[in-house]
């Protein structure tokens, strides 16, 4: 590589996203081959790096993942590479537990100089103080230049730099305020909104980050030096099996994590399908049902009776199928809209989702399910609604700090589903998955 770079911020709502996209649309126009990353278990934000940077997005996440593995993804995906990017998550100290699982975590880790994305509306030379702090307060890392969002003007800019000379933090620009550089509300269908063209918006910024950054400069910061990254030994690839994988992918099934699908390769042949389209199942040996926006398709899910039929037979037949979040609300007997209209759906788990009285939950997953651990993440607005006889649970669930959490994990023959989007691409950590396809669990 020339350079890699960590965007971190002050805190969330600074616009990490905003400018990542920006920088990696624009360094792909350069012609350069640019790798994007995300720190933390965003399926959402990976999405959109993708299409920025033409290449996938990749997680590196300390809670579900080893540090080994870590290593091992940032090695294997930056080969070959001219640039890597990797989109920090909250502010740049902020983790499930103080700096455990943080974007400075990261770029310890894998020793990635950091570039500070700092919101200065509405405050100019008070920022001085701030990036004094977050220059200072962790030596482990290599804080070398500021961005600054929401700039008013070239004056208001002038006082930022000051501060910038004042504080040790060398400004690199910033991004000027004005509405067509910000991004709808990406949990709730950003990729829905017709007005919004994820493509179009990637080429504004980058036009932006050219004129106002000095991404040359940025890019010798961050310049890599031999020694880096370091050097680690790959696991060997698995053997490709006569294992038949089938994964739900279109408009209402679509978040799931890279090296996931990656692993599912290793162990067989995969085969996309569209629970909204497709008429029936492919042969399967295992079924995939990720999470996404069903409630946004539910009139047309519900409507393909062919494939709600498909998924019930190969279930009651014993097939394997793992459904996370969305996923598991396609197999309960039926989905109620945020209105309250029910659609009828699978019918696997005997109980109703719904997206009325919506109410966010999230937050980082364990699993203990006999004698496995499993690790993921927990984010959605639905609910399974209140009824009497109420499924059970097979797995006792806890919090990133070992508190208890209602987050269920139901079992139904050999189906596995619940609200946790977990992680299996470490072959660390995975042991529960391979005795899962193996029938041992």
């Amino acid at each position: 590589m020339k350079a890699h770079l960590l965007i971190g911020a002050a805190s969330s709502g600074s616009g990490k996203t905003t400018f990542t996209l920006g920088l990696l649309r624009a360094l792909k126009n350069r012609g350069g081959k640019v790798r994007p990353f995300k720190c933390g278990p965003d399926y959402i934000d990976t999405r959109h790096h993708k299409e920025a940077a033409g290449f996938p997005s990749v997680n590196l996440d300390s809670f579900m993942m080893s540090e080994q593995h870590i290593r091992e993804l940032y090695q294997r995906y930056t080969s070959g590479a001219d640039y890597a990017v990797t989109e920090g998550v909250m502010g740049l100290f902020d983790g499930y537990d103080a700096m455990k699982g943080s974007s400075a975590e990261i770029a310890r880790l894998l020793n990635i100089p950091v570039i500070l994305i700092v919101n200065a509306k509405s405050t100019a030379y008070s920022v001085a103080p701030l990036l004094y702090g977050f220059r200072n307060f962790y030596k482990e890392i290599n804080i070398v230049g500021a961005v600054f969002n929401f700039v008013a003007s070239e004056s208001h800019y002038s006082f930022l730099k000051q501060a910038c000379e004042d504080a040790g933090v060398e400004a690199l620009g910033y991004l000027p305020k004005q509405a067509d550089v910000e991004i709808p509300s990406r949990h709730l269908g950003l990729t829905l909104d017709e007005a919004f063209c994820l493509d179009t918006f990637a080429d504004r910024v980058a036009e932006l980050v050219e004129k106002h950054v000095d991404i040359d400069r940025l890019l010798a910061l961050t310049a890599c030096r031999p020694d880096t990254v370091s050097p680690v030994s790959f696991q060997e690839e698995r053997q490709s099996s006569p294992l038949k994988i089938s994964i739900a992918r279109d408009a209402a099934f679509n978040f799931a994590y890279e090296e996931n699908i990656r692993f599912l390769h290793q162990l067989g042949r995969v085969t996309f399908f569209s629970p909204l389209k497709d008429s029936t199942l492919p042969e399967s040996d295992f079924v995939y049902l990720p999470g996404g926006y069903p409630e946004l398709f539910l009139s047309g899910l519900s409507a393909n009776r062919s494939m709600l039929q498909s998924i019930r037979n190969y279930a009651e037949a014993g097939g394997k199928l793992l459904a996370e979040c969305g996923g598991m609300m396609y197999l309960c007997n039926d989905i109620k809209s945020s209105e309250g209209t029910s659609y009828p759906v699978v019918g696997l788990l005997n109980q109703s989702a719904t997206m009325e009285q919506m109410k966010l939950r999230l937050g980082y997953r364990t699993l203990r399910y006999q004698d496995h651990i499993l690790t993921g993440h927990e984010f959605h607005y639905s609910r399974i609604e209140s009824q009497e006889e109420k499924l059970l649970s097979v797995a006792t669930a806890y919090t990133a700090k070992g508190s208890p959490v209602d987050t269920p994990l139901y079992r139904y023959k050999n189906v596995l589903a619940g609200y946790t989007h977990l992680y299996w691409g470490d072959p660390a950590r995975n042991q529960w998955f391979i005795d899962y396809l193996n029938g041992l669990i």
